[in-house]
Parts: C-alpha cells; structure tokens; sequence
C-alpha cells in the first residue's frame, strides 16, 4: 500500500510538467529539516520536553549582608560580607565555589596572557599601554580573611578569577550554609582599559564619577546541567549567577550621591528634607520626570568636597547581583511607571556633562523600556530601574546600569549621538529581563542574553521611536555581515571567548534571526504569545538554549527545528536565487473531454535542452501543454472518477507560471514571491520553509494566475537578509557595465 501511494504521489507530482533528468549529481542530503532532539538534551524531571521547568526543577539561593566604603581619596573598597548560602540541589555539597571578577586586573591574570596583539607602523601611546599593561595598578581582590559565622577559619584556594571554599562538614540537600569574607581592591580607571566597572576622572573639577561593579566575591551558579560553572573569567563572557536577597551599607563622602541595586532605606539620613519631599513627588508623577537632586547643587557639591562621612542603605529582594554608581556630582530624576498593577519607578543620575541630552531624554527611555519590554515578556517586577551616564560604556546590573552618550562641552549634540544613547539605555535598561529576570547563562550562551534583548530593543525603538533609523536587528542591517569571510564567523551556538565577531554575531545575528522568526515565519500573534510564554515560564529561573527552543514550538504548533539548526548551529547565510521563470497556457487541441473537437493551438511544451538559452523575459509569448482524459491508474481502488471536464473549465484562460528557485547560501527560508501583473496591480504569496524540505538546493513550483505576469520578484521587502537580490527578480535587471559606470563618472 505505501508504494502504491508512493507512485501516485511522483505521478502526481510529475504531472504535465515533467522535467529532465538533472545534469548533474543530485545535491547532498544535509538534513536541514531533520529533528534537533538527538542534539538537545535529554528532556527530565528538572526540564521537560516542552521547554517547560519539571516537576521537581530546583535552583541555589544565596542571599548577601555587606558593609563597605568608598574611599574617594585612594580609590579603593573596602567591605565584609556574610553570604547565607542555601542547597536546593538533591546534591551534597563539600565546598563551594565563588568568583574573584576583579582578579582579571591582577599582575598575573590568564586575560592579560592569552590575548594577542601584534606590532603595527604607528601605533597609539594608549593602545600600547592597553595591550602590554604598562599601568602601575595593583589591582585583584585583597583577601583579608574567610570564616564561618563563629568566627574559625575556612580553607580557601583561588584559582585566578575562581575561589573554592571548603566546608566543615557536607552541605546537604535542604541545608544552609553562612560565611564571611573580608576583602578589599584599587578601583579601576576605566580610562586605562574601558573595563566594566571603576571610576571616571575629570580634571576641569577634579571629582571622580564611579561606578561599581564585580565588586564583592560573589557565588557562582550550581546548576542541575552543568553543576558548579565555574569556568574562568577572561573579560568577555559575561556572568551567571544565583537569586538571592540583599542587604547592603554603603559609607560614602556625605556629599556623595549613591544609585544602586534595590531601593535606599534610609532617605531621611543621606538627603536633605527638601530631596526627600521631590523623592516623593516622583513616585507619584507619571507624565515627567522629577528633579531630585538638581544641577545647581551638584555644581556646588563639585567645588566644596565634603570630608564627613555618610552610609547608605540598600535593600533588594530576588535579585541576582547588586551595583552602585556614586558621586558628588550626581544631578538625579525620577518618574513613575504604570506596568501592570505596579508603579516602579524609573531614573537616571548623571554628572553636568551629560546635559542637556540626560535630562531631556535619558528617563523617558527607561519609562518607555519598562512598558515595551513588560508587554513582551513579564511586568518589570522590582521597585526601579536606574541609568546612570558613564563614558564609553554600556553595562547592565539588576535595577541599574551605566550609559554613554556625552554631548560636546558647550552642550551640543547630533542626532547620531541622541539615537545612539538612546540605543545603549534601552539595550541596558533592557537586560533587567534578559538575563537579571530570565536568568539565562551567560557565560556560556551569549546570545541568551545580547541576541535576546537586542530583539526586544528592536521592538522597543521601532514603537516609541519610529522618526529614528534603528537598524541592529533588522534583515537588511545583516547582510554585510553575512556576506563576510566565514573564517572568522562562529555559530550562535559557540561560548562567547571563541567568538571573533562578537557584535555582528551574539548581538546582531541573534537580533535578526528573532525579529525574522517573527514577521516572516511565525506572524506576530504566534510568536507573541510563545515569547511571552518563554519569559513567564522562566522568569526568576535558568533557562538554558533547549528551554528557549522547546518552549517556542511547544507554544506554537511550529516546527521550527530547521530555524534553530540553520541560523543558531551553523554560519550558513541565505542568498535564495531565482533561476527563471516558465509561462503555460493551456493547449485547445482534439480532445473528447467535451464531446467535440477544439482548434489546435501553436506553440509546445517548453524544455530546456543542452545548449538551449532560458528565456529572460516573456517577450517570445507562452509555451503551451495538454490536459488530456485521466487514465484509470490514478484512481486505484476508488470507483468514483472526478469531472475531467469541470478541471478543463477551472484551468481554460489561466496562465501558469513555473518556477525554479535554488538555495546558494545554505540557509533555508520561506519563499517570498511578489507578482507583478501586466495592469500594474500586484500579489505577494507566502511561501513556508519546507518547500525545501526534500531537495534543500533547488525547488521548482507551478503558479496558476488570472492575469498575464509582468514580472516576478523574490523577498521583495528584504526580509530575509537575503546576500544578492539582483538574482531575486525576473525578467533580470540589467546590470551596468564597467564602460557604462565609467562613462557615467566621465560625464
């Protein structure tokens, strides 16, 4: 029986029109639509086969109590911290496992060792001191002691940016463990080496910005995938890390200003009376953001230079780190955000240099990356989301991040640098959901985390700021990238120290491929609702890869295995060409389909043969094919037979268009075709990936239309990142010659 509806099915497919034997060899099977089950992990108990958390997931919780100073004379901190660590995992535990982050500014550090460089003409004074570590910076945490709550000693070993603690006794499933760690560091200049956290010298005042972070030893992840990921820190791969809850006493100069994680506990002890009465006013104004701390009084902060002392106090619950930012420079606003049945508020802090832009635009964004994102994904859950402006950086923590985006000293600014600030308070501001919510790894899969948000960015430009070219994320802004040397390409699926184009790939390519899965493949309704589905599933836990695409098709009902393969497991890129273009009519001939004879029409079927010339236009007319009575073979064991002559009439006057497409660049897509018809009127037909599904090189497919085709076009809005589109149209646009391009600069 299968065989049997095997030939009916090649017999029919074959139909009138029949193609030659390839040429050549068949392409090479590369299983493009084959399942991803045997390359994703098993689904368990702990992650289901539909992308979902188990019945018995579990996750670590490390909860932190800290006191530190800043020291704005020496630049350096000084802190103590009681980490309260709690095993869910069903594991024994017999040490455990935290990371040193400011280690990779020690003397020796495998950052400094294993990057390269090479000996240029001219060189920059600074690009050398950069690569070769001329500063006198002692740098690395200072551990001053590790013990547990009564006071004894642990035994400790450090491994680079890694520190092991071994336990007394085992930790067991259920139990929690308390230790406290004394240490101390220099902060950075980030000046030196653009690093994520440190301080901002300005000479004209000589007051420092800084802005902190990685700045305690914190624990790494325990996990039921990988167990402990303690892989070392070398810079670029960023951090993962477990839930917990935080406390935290910062003493900083009085006159200091301090932006952090969570919200201040004690405003009546750090602000004047006249800040908190503002402080309140912006937890009710929604329409503007409200000056808390205003430029007038920075500017004279800025010359007195208070030596007292203040402490500030924070609080933040399910967070998955804490930063701070502080200054006596800090001008500081606030507003309101409705999101959901919760009204975080939204703020930014930020030194003299930073307006006019920051006060005119740098709130609104966090307001408007709050509701975009909270629409996307889940209500933006915590009590705030700060930006704070720092130079040439672009850094996200949970509830805080750093920005750049300096006007000109005399306060005059292009629209480049508005939409580029812009950019980098979205994408930061952004990352609260991806990864301080949906806490995905990202040490290990970058695009989680870049790609991710970068799409949700995308979302969030397009909607509050359609005046503005936004671009990372769009098809079109991919092609060069895809069109690149593919020596130097990774897949998205590479850890992030392997990746050589970091920006175009774990950010961009990520970016792409999400906003194509979306208006192309899926439709916004679909993909939608299984985005959503993702976030909510995830929020508050750690997702991995298979999490993301399980839950995906899972949500809905689209296979989409072929997408993951080809755009997140390979370097492949799309470049879909359409070899060319067939028109039928239908041949009037004798035939007794109705009873009588009908004139013979001129003309044949067309087929290529060796040494024939496709056709690059319809200028030689139609080519002509039969319809002729069904002969019984096709009908099997059926005994009814269908109506030859109503199939006649339905295709009489129709003109039929036969096309060959082939698949160059390796990628799978759906097909795109608009048609251009002879009274100027159009039609886009939307074609799925699985056209190619049995021959991933080269389809062929037979239209059948009312009107005589003018001319056809392939992704005719470039929506796929398509790499050449002159080979997308028919009949082919001619392309200029080197004497015509020539003739043309002459004259």
């Amino acid at each position: 029986m299968k065989q049997f509806v095997l030939l009916l099915f090649v017999i029919g497919s074959i139909g009138a029109f029949a193609q030659e034997k390839p040429k050549t060899d068949p392409p090479q099977w590369k299983g493009k639509f084959e399942q991803l089950d045997q390359m994703l992990p098993t689904p368990n108990e702990y992650r289901t086969g539909s992308g979902s958390p188990g019945p018995r997931y579990w996750q670590q919780q490390a909860d932190y109590d800290i006191t530190a100073e800043l020291n704005d004379d020496n630049q350096s901190i000084t802190g103590s911290e009681t980490i309260t660590y709690i095993n869910n995992s069903p594991d024994v535990l017999r040490y455990l496992w935290l990371q040193l982050d400011q280690n990779i500014f020690a003397k020796e550090n495998n950052t400094g060792k294993t990057s390269t460089n090479s000996v240029k003409d001219s060189v920059a004074a600074k690009q050398m001191a950069m690569q070769l570590s001329l500063w006198d910076y002692d740098g690395g945490y200072k551990i001053k002691s590790i013990k547990d709550v009564s006071g004894k000693d642990l035994p400790y070993t450090i491994n680079k940016t890694m520190m092991r603690v071994d336990l007394p006794q085992p930790l067991k499933a259920g139990g929690k463990y308390s230790l406290k760690i004394e240490w101390f560091f220099n902060v950075l200049d980030r000046n030196q080496t653009f690093a994520r956290s440190g301080y901002e010298f300005f000479p004209d005042d000589n007051n420092y910005v800084y802005t902190i972070a990685q700045w305690f030893p914190r624990m790494c992840v325990y996990d039921d995938v990988v167990g402990w990921q303690n892989k070392q820190f070398l810079g670029r791969g960023e951090f993962t890390l477990p839930f917990g809850n935080y406390k935290v006493n910062l003493t900083v100069p009085s006159d200091f200003i301090v932006a952090g994680t969570g919200m201040v506990k004690n405003p009546q002890q750090v602000l004047t009376a006249e800040q908190i009465a503002r402080f309140d006013k912006a937890k009710t104004t929604y329409d503007k953001p409200v000056v808390i701390v205003t430029q007038a009084e920075a500017i004279e902060k800025e010359k007195v230079k208070s030596k007292d002392k203040k402490t500030w106090q924070f609080e933040a619950t399910n967070v998955r780190d804490f930063a701070f930012a502080s200054s006596r420079k800090f001008i500081w606003d606030a507003m309101a955000v409705k999101v959901g049945n919760g009204t975080p508020l939204a703020m930014s802090f930020y030194p003299k240099e930073g307006n006019p832009l920051w006060e005119k635009e740098s709130t609104i964004a966090v307001k408007n990356t709050l509701e975009v994102y909270s629409k996307y994904t889940v209500d933006y859950p915590y009590p705030q989301a700060t930006s704070v402006h720092a130079a040439s950086i672009g850094m996200e923590y949970p509830m805080i991040c750093f920005n750049f985006g300096r006007p000109k000293k005399d306060g005059s600014y292009d629209n480049q640098l508005l939409q580029r600030m812009l950019g980098v308070v979205i994408h930061e501001v952004g990352h609260n959901f991806f990864p301080m919510i949906i806490n995905n790894d990202e040490r290990q899969t970058t695009w989680m985390d870049e790609g991710i948000n970068s799409f949700v960015q995308l979302l969030t430009e397009l909607e509050r700021y359609p005046t503005l070219d936004f671009s990372r994320g769009k098809p079109a802004g991919l092609v060069p990238y895809m069109k690149g040397d593919k020596t130097t390409m990774r897949p998205l699926m590479t850890n992030s120290e392997q990746v050589i184009q970091f920006g175009s790939e774990q950010y961009q390519k990520a970016a792409t491929a999400l906003f194509i899965l979306r208006e192309t493949v899926m439709g916004h309704e679909l993909f939608d609702k299984s985005f959503k589905e993702y976030a909510q599933r995830w929020a508050f836990k750690h997702p991995k890869p298979a999490d993301f695409f399980r839950t995906m098709e899972d949500a809905s009902a689209v296979d989409l295995d072929w997408f993951w393969k080809g755009w997140f497991y390979t370097t492949d890129n799309v470049d879909m060409s359409l070899d060319q273009v067939k028109w039928y009519k239908l041949r009037t001939e004798k035939t007794n389909l109705e009873g009588k004879e009908k004139t013979v029409a001129k003309g044949d079927l067309a087929s290529a043969k060796d040494g024939d010339k496709v056709p690059e236009d319809f200028s030689n007319g139609p080519s002509y094919f039969s319809v002729i009575p069904t002969d019984a073979r096709f009908y099997g064991e059926f005994q009814n037979k269908i109506d030859d002559k109503a199939v006649l009439t339905k295709l009489d006057n129709k003109n039929f268009y036969e096309i060959t497409l082939s698949n160059k660049g390796g990628l799978v897509m759906p097909v795109i075709i608009e048609w251009t018809y002879k009274d100027g009127t159009k039609e886009t037909e939307r074609i799925p990936a699985e056209i190619w599904r049995v021959n991933e090189s080269k389809v062929t497919k037979v239209f059948a239309k009312e009107k005589e085709v003018a001319s056809v076009t392939v992704d005719p809005l470039k929506e796929t990142s398509d790499i050449t589109t002159d080979d997308n149209v028919f009949p082919r646009v001619a392309q200029p010659s080197k004497f015509d391009e020539l003739k043309k600069k002459t004259n």
